[in-house]
């Protein structure tokens, strides 16, 4: 009977064994199959997001595209009513003095040697003709706009303003319309904000053909 009873104990411990690795097989089989599920999750969304970003990089490429083909078809376009002045006729000397311009706001001639910051800055107050007409001369487009001037119109020319490199906004009380623009050798009032020769201006002045100074910078220079 003792015999018996440790042939019994054998076997249930043998069984337990055997259980136990049973056990730890199919532990490791699960925990493997988790580890795959996870490895081909993981696979699947480094596919899934680079493919987005390459979906995203390609519609920002023709969105780009499709920007620069709009800017390029304003700027041939003709402006209604613009004012033009001989760029050979407007002076570039570096004064300190004050300068009477012919025109208000000037587009050129005389200026100080500081020009105006004019990478996307709106002014809220009235700045120096003679820094500003040097920030034309760099490339810039300068809006300035009278007590007449809507408020929403504005505000819309100051968003614009604020997202244009090489522009410039400010309150002008002289001048004779209520929103005009101006760059070197360039000016035309427009009727607000939505008026289809702002967008025509911007494309064909901002940093144009019309720049004495190309390439020269709109910071570094002087806030009003």
């Amino acid at each position: 009977m003792s015999f018996d009873r440790r042939t019994r104990i054998e076997q249930m411990r043998k069984a337990d064994r055997s259980r136990d690795r049973r056990n730890r097989v199919v532990a490791i089989g699960v925990s493997a199959a988790v580890v795959a599920g996870l490895l081909g999750f993981g696979t699947y969304m480094l596919l899934e997001r680079s493919e987005a970003n390459d979906r995203n990089a390609e519609s920002r490429a023709q969105d780009a595209k499709q920007t620069e083909q709009e800017k390029e078809k304003l700027a041939a376009e003709p402006v209604a009513d613009e004012k033009s002045w001989d760029a050979k006729k407007l002076t570039r000397n570096h004064v300190t003095t004050a300068v009477k311009y012919p025109m208000e706001p000037p587009v050129g001639g005389d200026h100080n040697p500081a020009w105006l910051n004019c990478d996307g800055v709106v002014y809220e107050k009235a700045v120096p003709n003679v820094n500003a007409v040097h920030a034309l001369e760099h490339g810039a487009v300068w809006v300035t706009y009278n007590d007449k001037a809507a408020d929403a119109d504005v505000k819309k020319l100051a968003a614009r303003v604020g997202s244009t490199p090489f522009s410039l906004m400010s309150p002008y009380e002289g001048q004779a319309g209520p929103i005009m623009l101006s760059a070197w050798g360039k000016q035309v009032t427009v009727d607000g904000a939505d008026d289809r020769r702002v967008a025509q201006f911007f494309a064909k002045y901002v940093q144009g053909k019309q720049t004495p100074e190309p390439g020269a910078p709109c910071t570094g220079g002087i806030d009003g």
